[in-house]
């Protein structure tokens, strides 16, 4: 490390912005301009960004204090004026959702409210809101989509389905080939249903889904006008109750009463006007002097000449015409005063088909509160929600939204929930989790709350809001009272506030007696440990890995306290733990802070470019630098490369299966090309691989966007497509591409869509030759690759063995390494089960740390060797649950029930899987534990309702039940 660099990064100042004791436990970052970090020349001093803003409470930034003096070789002061990064400045982060001390029974639970509410007859949206706080503390993506869709779907009012709709959008935004569409567009051809935004507020049916989308139903005809007889309309001034369903003959129009309004007379027809609501009947032909006059003066009764002419028409008519905004608003205010029900439905709807965006909204919705249009106020409130993050910095919108008085006029209109305030601060808390915004929005969460889960999740997420903001007495009381709503994972909160106020030792205790009286979980011994030391403190860290080895915060503690003693290489060993099967910013950004601290700058850098791929606003050392400046700053210290140089790096790197080197390759690219739409397409494919679906879309979506070609657009387009399950419209854009030109990436679009069902051996061929054909198209050998490890795929799908031994094998020469794994299979179907183990072999030979590889040659190894190979899997990604399910299989086998059920539930205890749910289930009826066994089963059938082999236990189980019970 040269003088030079110690003097351009101590310029910076970061010792002040990083002696903080504590880190703050969530993720900070910022748009800020940085160096593309691919030029030639020495570190160089760059401006600092402007202070960041909060991204996300559910994961943590990294921020280190000046660190204490070590005995060894690594001396604060000689390498980073940061210091090192101290074990004693990490914090865990608490998490801002429900969180059951037994996941299980929770799941278990909602699922008998579910089947209780579904026999009664009651209001099923709000059980699956429930199950969408539940399933957040398991971090499935597509529960919690699935979730939102069946609360959707069971949404029996508008105003909830606004909500619910517009939620479902804002979760898929980074789908959209726009990212920030008109609010209130008609749907376009791929537009989930449930996301359709005219049938959320005018949708007809109990269930609130239209078979057909409004946007693409042709428009109704116009309504026959309905009119009341006159020997009706006399009976009814008899008093005799009018009968309105009864229609005109005549449809003469015929004058025969005169409104006067100032200076001039609206026409009007006496038994049309009266036909309106009874408040006019009654005037018109009851007992007042108006009944007997044929002009009556409505000067000062607040419509206006042409407003009554309006009245007029839709007495004779029934329908509103074309009539403007600013009339039809005359018209509601009208049909308030009179109570014209009818005539007010008409003006609401009329109103709410007007609204097309947030300035139209904000135009009307004062109006729409005050006259109580309910549509008319939904849709206003849609077209907010529809833009959020953006509308909530509006004011006005951030005045309805946020405060008291705003949720008691919502509140009036029908459309304040707990649904509203929910979505509204999951919202902002993404956005900013220390602003006043989501401090307001939460306490509107607050006073909605009528449910225990309401309030459990209100009172919690206050108290995480509190703790971030540093109001430590504040965010203990909202605990505390989270506690007493019966949320135990509170108690964690509790004891984090005492310990911020200075009570350490109250910390302990709290979280001592915690650990007394519950059921272990990792959660708990992890917070244990913050407020132990020494042995203990290890020992708890231990314990918390064990239970749920999930948790970053042991290893990230683990990996600095070995820093602190000199031993970087177990330092890195332990941090690698946590990234060998989860890609997360914080840990990234500790293990580069661990290279730079060794001197390694290269892999220091790459580690920094994947933070920036999942994050581009990603900021480090406490938010004071951003990545881009930090590798501006080392460029003088690293091997520049051109073009031709990175491409051979990310063919190695790709070949090597070295997928996070591989990103760092792609994005040092992209910082010279952004522009680059194939980089951003490969970037995608890296990210998918790495299970981080968000960041791969919006790559995707970025690609689609910087593309210059008419043919790649569509290309992406249709990637974007399939990926979010529409294959029909994917397979349209492939074949629309290749009319334009043929590409290997249109070719293997079109063979991915149509391979992506069962298919016979005929179409199957099909799709080999559409590989063929993209093979013949330049491109390059990463992807060719690709294209013959699926083509031996699918031969050996169709049982043409020889012809998919060649495919691998060409992969294999171009370096596509995981065509080892093809090939191995291929040995195996030919009864050559050693060859498949030794070709597996060779695969991890350069995939040293891969999971999925070691549970795959598991398969052609014998029972032992099968069993190593598993037990490795799982120390690489404890989160793969093959593993466990096969070792509980192997334990039954050998009559070991109680160790069996031990081994499922071991991962149950982190993880709730269906598959691991079901089979513990069958393993429990097999014991004769019925209770159990419909334990299991319901949490399962929780998670996915249809799920039938499930639901055959679950029967059996019960009938089991039925019978012991008689």
């Amino acid at each position: 490390m040269t003088n030079n660099f110690l003097t351009t990064i101590r310029s910076l100042k970061l010792i002040e912005g990083c002696k903080a004791a504590q880190i703050y436990p969530f993720n900070s970052g910022a748009s800020t301009s940085g160096g593309s970090g691919d030029g030639g020349g020495g570190a160089k001093l760059l401006p600092l960004p402007p202070p960041p803003r909060s991204v996300s409470l559910m994961s943590a930034s990294l921020c280190y204090p000046h660190a204490p003096t070590t005995s060894g070789a690594f001396a604060p002061d000689s390498t980073l004026p940061c210091g090192l990064p101290a074990a004693a400045a990490l914090e865990p982060a608490l998490d801002a959702c429900l969180r059951p001390v037994d996941h299980v029974s929770a799941l278990a639970a909602s699922f008998r409210r579910m089947s209780s509410a579904e026999r009664q007859g009651d209001d099923l949206c709000d059980v699956y809101l429930e199950q969408h706080a539940l399933f957040h503390a398991l971090g499935d993506p597509r529960l919690l989509r699935r979730a939102l869709r069946a609360a959707r779907v069971h949404a029996a009012d508008p105003h909830r389905r606004v909500v619910l709709a517009a939620w479902l959008r804002h979760e898929r935004r980074e789908d959209e080939f726009d990212p920030m569409p008109p609010p209130l567009d008609p749907c376009g051809p791929t537009t989930p249903l449930l996301e359709c935004p005219r049938s959320a507020v005018f949708a007809m049916e109990s269930s609130g889904v239209d078979p057909v989308c409004p946007c693409r139903r042709p428009p109704p005809p116009p309504p026959r006008p309905r009119r009341l007889r006159r020997d009706a309309i006399l009976r009814r001034n008899a008093s005799i109750a009018f009968d309105a369903s009864e229609e005109e003959d005549d449809d003469d129009e015929t004058n025969d009463l005169w409104f006067v309004i100032g200076q001039e007379e609206v026409a009007c027809e006496r038994s049309s006007i009266a036909a309106l609501a009874k408040p006019l009947n009654t005037l018109l032909y009851g007992g007042f002097a108006e009944a007997r006059r044929d002009h009556i003066d409505f000067s000062r009764d607040g419509i206006s000449a042409r407003g009554m002419r309006a009245v007029a028409a839709y007495s004779r008519h029934g329908r509103l015409d074309d009539f403007p905004p600013d009339t039809i608003l005359e018209l509601l205010a009208f049909a308030n005063k009179f109570c014209c029900d009818g005539l007010k439905v008409a003006c609401d709807n009329k109103l709410a088909s007007m609204v097309r965006g947030v300035d139209e909204a904000l135009s009307l919705i004062d109006l729409a509160l005050e006259e109580a249009a309910h549509l008319l106020v939904a849709t206003c409130l849609q077209s907010f929600l529809r833009e959020l993050p953006k509308s909530l910095s509006n004011p006005e919108v951030a005045r309805l939204l946020c405060s008291p008085e705003g949720r008691e006029r919502l509140d009036a209109a029908g459309n304040a929930s707990f649904a509203l305030y929910y979505f509204l601060s999951y919202v902002a808390m993404e956005e900013d989790v220390r602003s006043n915004t989501t401090v307001m929005l939460l306490e509107r969460l607050w006073e909605c709350a009528e449910l225990p889960w309401h309030k459990q999740l209100a009172l919690h997420q206050l108290g995480c809001v509190m703790l971030e903001r540093g109001e430590f007495k504040d965010a203990q009381e909202w605990f505390e009272e989270a506690v007493a709503e019966g949320h135990v994972y509170s108690l964690a909160g509790v004891a984090r506030a005492k310990f911020k106020c200075g009570h350490k030792y109250m910390a302990y205790k709290l979280m001592n007696r915690v650990v007394g009286d519950y059921d272990p979980a990792g959660w708990m011994y992890q917070e244990r440990a913050m407020y132990c030391v020494g042995k203990e403190k290890m020992a708890d860290l231990r314990t918390a890995t064990e239970l749920d080895p999930t948790l970053t915060y042991p290893y990230k503690y683990r990996a600095a306290a070995l820093l602190e003693e000199d031993k970087m290489e177990r330092a890195l060993e332990e941090i690698d733990k946590v990234l060998s099967f989860r890609m997360v910013t914080d840990c990234l950004e500790l293990r580069a802070w661990f290279y730079l601290v060794a001197g390694d700058f290269e892999a220091a850098v790459q580690d920094v470019r994947a933070i920036l791929t999942l994050d581009p606003t990603y900021m480090m050392f406490h938010g004071k630098m951003h990545g881009e400046q930090l590798i501006e700053l080392l460029r003088g210290h690293v091997q520049q490369s051109d073009t031709a140089d990175c491409w051979m790096q990310l063919y190695d790197r790709w070949s090597g299966v070295d997928d996070i080197g591989s990103l760092a390759v792609v994005q040092k690219m992209l910082a010279r090309e952004p522009g680059n739409s194939s980089l951003r397409f490969r970037q995608s494919l890296l990210l998918l691989r790495l299970n981080c679906q968000k960041a791969a879309m919006r790559s995707l979506r970025l690609a689609r966007n910087s593309s210059i070609h008419d043919h790649e657009r569509l290309v992406y387009e249709g990637w974007i497509l399939y990926d979010t399950g529409h294959r029909d419209e994917a397979l349209e854009k492939a074949e629309e591409s290749l009319r334009l030109q043929r590409s290997f990436e249109a070719f293997f679009l079109k063979a991915y869509a149509l391979g992506d069902s069962s298919l016979d051996v005929e179409s199957a061929l099909n799709v080999v030759q559409l590989l063929e054909h993209a093979n013949s198209c330049a491109s390059d050998n990463l992807r060719k690759g690709q294209a013959y490890n699926n083509m031996g795929s699918i031969y050996v799908d169709c049982d043409l063995l020889d012809e998919a031994t060649e495919c691998y094998s060409i992969a294999l020469s171009i370096k596509h390494t995981r065509a080892h794994q093809g090939l191995a299979r291929v040995h195996f179907l030919k009864n050559r089960k050693k060859a498949a183990f030794d070709e597996m072999t060779s695969l991890l030979k350069i995939a040293k740390n891969s999971a999925s590889a070691y549970e795959k040659r598991s398969e052609y190894a014998e029972r032992d060797a099968a069993k190593s190979d598993l037990n490795t899997a799982t120390l690489l990604d404890p989160t793969r649950t093959y593993p466990y399910r096969y070792r509980a299989a192997v334990l039954m086998d050998e009559n070991k029930e109680e160790e069996a059920i031990g081994e499922l539930t071991q991962a149950l205890a982190f993880k709730p899987d269906l598959q691991l749910l079901h089979l513990r289930a069958a393993f429990l009826d097999s014991m004769g534990d019925s209770a159990s066994t419909l334990r299991d089963c319901e949490a399962a059938l929780c998670m996915d309702p249809e799920h039938g082999d499930t639901l055959e236990l679950y029967n059996k189980a019960s009938a089991k039940a039925g019978q012991s019970e008689r």
